[in-house]
């Protein structure tokens, strides 16, 4: 499958990500083992990538009873401590909504055009995500975390854990950023939605 190399990461976010490594400030919900060696994983692993163009919120709370969310305050579970590259990915996932909720105008005309190009998108998991507008939401998000995995982990790892997502979650999501990528990265760089390329 191809890389729609026309798309490039130049354009900025209006909301400016954390400068230099960030100091998170991590929590744990039910204050078991799992969660504390999670918190030691996500606390390695931002250590030894640097996430910082894309950390929008640096509380993080771990919850294993959880389903991993952005709002109000970032919650992972503890599902991935076998797989660093899942973390690292639901981490980047759910920082990506913040900047797109900060600029919810420029957000919501983003889902606007994509229910132009997508009229018909699945509303429940796992193929879609908890409603319509979730989805079309998610197709935002699934890119811009597509994109951001491949410059911190590469394109084959990056591929790898996109196509595991297609298989557990928001399944048509995933599967639709990868045959889709071109428009979906199109009408985020329309509304100016796109992160700025980190610099090597």
């Amino acid at each position: 499958m191809p890389r729609s190399a026309a798309i490039v990461l130049t354009a900025s976010f209006l909301a400016a990500p954390v400068t230099g490594q960030p100091a998170l400030d991590i929590t744990l919900k039910q204050g078991t083992r799992r969660e504390a060696q999670t918190r030691d994983q996500l606390r390695r692993l931002v250590t030894a990538y640097d996430v910082s163009p894309w950390v929008f919120t640096k509380s993080i709370v771990i919850d294993e009873r959880s389903t991993p969310h952005s709002h109000p305050v970032l919650t992972l579970h503890a599902r991935h401590l076998k797989d660093d590259d899942l973390l690292l990915s639901t981490f980047v996932h759910e920082q990506f909504h913040w900047p797109l909720a900060q600029k919810s105008e420029l957000t919501e005309e983003a889902i606007k055009e994509l229910r132009g190009i997508f009229p018909t998108v699945p509303g429940r998991m796992p193929e879609g995500a908890q409603d319509e507008h979730s989805t079309y939401l998610h197709l935002l998000v699934c890119y811009l975390e597509w994109h951001a995995i491949q410059q911190l982990l590469g394109e084959l790892r990056a591929r790898q854990v996109m196509e595991f997502w297609a298989t557990d979650h928001y399944t048509w999501v995933y599967k639709t950023v990868l045959d889709r990528e071109r428009d979906i990265g199109s009408v985020l760089a329309k509304y100016k939605l796109l992160p700025a390329r980190p610099s090597a």
